[in-house]
C-alpha cells in the first residue's frame, strides 16, 4: 500500500501537471488574443486612412482605385494571419502533448514501481496476477505510444 508521502507525492504531481497544462493553454490563448488585438488596430488605422481619402476622390474611376488599393493587401494579410494562427495553435498543441506524454510516462513509472512493490509482499501464487498486470500496463503503454505516433 501506499505511504501518505508517496500519495502527497502523487497528488503533488497531479497538480503540477494541470497547472502545466493548463498554463500552457492560456499562454495559446495569450498570443491568440494578442494577435487579433493586433488585427484590430491595424484594422482600424486601415479603415480611418481609407475614409479619409474616399471624400477626396471625384470621379468612380479613382474611388475603385482607392478601393483595390485596399482590397489587394487584404488577401495577403489574410494568409498571414491564418498562418499565425496555425503557428499558435500548432506550437500550443505540441507543447501540451509534451506535458502530456511526460506524464504519462511518470505515471506509468510510478504504476510500475507501485506493482514491484505490491509483487514483493504478495502471497505465493499470485505471481501470474502480478504478470497480467505487468502485462496490461505495457500493452497500455504501447498503445498510447502508437496513437502518439498516429496522431
Amino acid at each position: 500500500l501506499s505511504s501518505p508521502e508517496q500519495i502527497a507525492a502523487s497528488q503533488k504531481a497531479g497538480l503540477d501537471a494541470f497547472f502545466g497544462l493548463t498554463g500552457k493553454v492560456f499562454e495559446g490563448v495569450e498570443k491568440l488574443v494578442a494577435l487579433n488585438l493586433q488585427v484590430v488596430k491595424s484594422t482600424l488605422a486601415e479603415s480611418r486612412e481609407s475614409l479619409t481619402k474616399a471624400p477626396g476622390t471625384a470621379e468612380p474611376q479613382q474611388w475603385f482605385t482607392l478601393q483595390a488599393g485596399f482590397a489587394a493587401p487584404l488577401a495577403e494579410k489574410s494568409l498571414a494571419y491564418t498562418r499565425q494562427l496555425f503557428d499558435i495553435a500548432s506550437t500550443t498543441q505540441a507543447e501540451v502533448a509534451q506535458l502530456a506524454q511526460t506524464h504519462c510516462e511518470r505515471y506509468n513509472a510510478n504504476l510500475q514501481a507501485l506493482i514491484e512493490e505490491a509483487a514483493k509482499s504478495a502471497p505465493a501464487g499470485s505471481e501470474a496476477a502480478i504478470a497480467a498486470w505487468k502485462s496490461a500496463i505495457s500493452a497500455t503503454a504501447t498503445l498510447y505510444e502508437s496513437l502518439q505516433k498516429t496522431g
